[in-house]
């Protein structure tokens, strides 16, 4: 399969490039070693962009994994800001906050270990600032509750939107993922697209990025 994006254009995107941390250099490392499902570089300065961008002070995020996504957030965060994240996996959430310890950002990051979907209905928004990475058959299931917890004008950004290029029919030969999971995702982006709650742009970054401005009230 072509790549989404050609290598030469990546390359030359990832030399302007600025990490806001070094321990972000360090988590990667461990994600390719292990490999680990964690954000597209570009992807991750996306987002600390976005959260620059609106001013956030209170992040949430579905799915931490080790962290990666997680620090490219919340370096943009004030110093009386916080981000809440939540994961599935006990150990990765443990290694999640020793990275943001050494990084010195343990005091602005929250990690909840255990089911997001339970998890959601016991938090308090509203939230500036809304990243979704979790399992993809449950994008859909949490969007109506993420965007009840978003304030007005607050993003709601989505990664794996792309899926490796299989949410195009015959577009990928030798597929990667279940059906279950690119028709899940394919749902979720029409569903956001349809929103009238929402106004979503759809950005060829990393795997595929939504981008969604809650509207109104």
């Amino acid at each position: 399969m072509p790549p989404l994006t050609p290598g030469p254009v990546l390359g030359y995107l990832a030399g302007m490039r600025r990490e806001p941390h070094p321990r972000l250099r360090t988590i990667a490392a461990e994600g390719e070693a292990e490999g680990l499902p964690l954000v597209y570089p570009d992807t991750g300065a996306l987002l600390h962009t976005l959260a620059l961008s609106c001013g956030a002070r209170r992040i949430l995020e579905i799915g931490t994994c080790i962290g990666y996504s997680t620090l490219w957030l919340a370096t943009a965060l004030p110093a009386d800001g916080m981000l809440i994240t939540m994961e599935y996996d006990a150990d990765r959430a443990g290694r999640a906050r020793d990275h943001f310890a050494a990084a010195g950002l343990g005091d602005r990051v929250s990690v909840m270990v255990g089911d997001a979907t339970r998890f959601l209905h016991k938090i308090a928004g509203p939230f500036d600032l809304i990243f979704q990475d979790s399992d993809k058959q449950l994008y859909e299931p949490m969007r109506d509750r993420l965007i009840e917890l978003l304030r007005p004008g607050g993003l709601l950004v989505a990664d794996n939107i792309l899926w490796n290029g299989e949410v195009i029919p015959g577009y990928v030969h030798h597929l990667k993922y279940t059906a279950e999971d690119t028709a899940a995702i394919v749902s979720f982006s029409r569903a956001l697209a349809a929103d009238p709650r929402l106004y979503t742009s759809f950005l060829q970054v990393g795997d595929g990025v939504s981008v969604s401005v809650k509207i109104g009230g």
